[in-house]
């Protein structure tokens, strides 16, 4: 993460990015084709990597991260280093596709249930004309198939490979992966391929602007609420943090 201005959340780097220098920055990435690692980070994923050192180390190392949460931008105005703004991964996916149609950039979708990432293609190819989709797959493989996964990425050489395996898994499989898959740039994007392929609605226009996204998935799938528990936790972190970082001050 050395050489670019990043704000440190609980011992995770952000790019300190603007939704335009993070798309921006994608393309040089995967124009580069040297395999590397865009990560969306939301204050779950932020949790998860205090309590995952594997994790940790996956975000540390790769080559963008980005602040995809309202949570994981106010916990950098807390602590004093107000990243400019959210860059939430759908949105980032969907400049990528269209900086892809520009260029002529192939693109591969990997994840999903079986005919989602296949929807999402036929969508994508609507939405930005000239777009090039090399190749897709469902995200329901298991260990014996991955041979297989990783072949047919490697064989379609895409300049952007999205995987919605979901958090983490998609993180971990792409930091075991990323080196035999030729890509130019990989980056994780959860459910995002669903939304894209129509089968699951995002939250309405007002509600993202409000910062509440994430009560909108929480009513739409009541199940998450374990998984939303993560909030609150990533929240006293980041004040208990801002505690130690006063009293250091005062120290000094």
């Amino acid at each position: 993460m050395t050489g670019r201005p990043t704000v440190e959340l609980l011992g995770v780097s952000i790019d300190r990015v603007t939704f335009d220098a993070a798309v921006e920055r994608a393309v040089r990435l995967a124009t580069a084709r040297q395999g590397s690692l865009a990560v969306t980070a939301n204050a779950e994923l932020v949790w998860a990597a205090t309590r995952d050192a594997e994790l940790r180390t996956i975000l540390n190392r790769a080559d963008l991260v980005v602040a995809d949460g309202a949570g994981v931008v106010w916990a950098s105005r807390v602590l004093g280093e107000p990243l400019p703004q959210r860059v939430a991964g759908y949105d980032l996916m969907l400049g990528l596709l269209a900086a892809a149609a520009e260029r002529g950039y192939r693109v591969y979708l990997l994840g999903g249930r079986p005919g989602v990432a296949l929807r999402a293609a036929a969508v994508a190819r609507e939405r930005y004309a000239g777009l090039r989709v090399v190749g897709t797959a469902h995200g329901y493989f298991g260990p014996e198939d991955e041979p297989a996964v990783r072949a047919a990425i490697a064989r379609a050489r895409p300049h952007l490979l999205f995987v919605g395996l979901g958090a983490p898994r998609q993180e971990k499989w792409l930091a075991c992966n990323l080196p035999a898959l030729g890509v130019g740039l990989a980056m994780g994007v959860g459910g995002s391929l669903d939304v894209l392929a129509g089968v699951r609605r995002r939250a309405p226009d007002w509600m993202i602007r409000a910062n509440l996204e994430w009560l909108y998935r929480l009513l739409r799938e009541p199940r998450r609420i374990g998984r939303q528990l993560a909030l609150p936790r990533f929240a006293l972190a980041v004040l208990a943090a801002r505690r130690r970082r006063r009293g250091e001050d005062r120290d000094h």
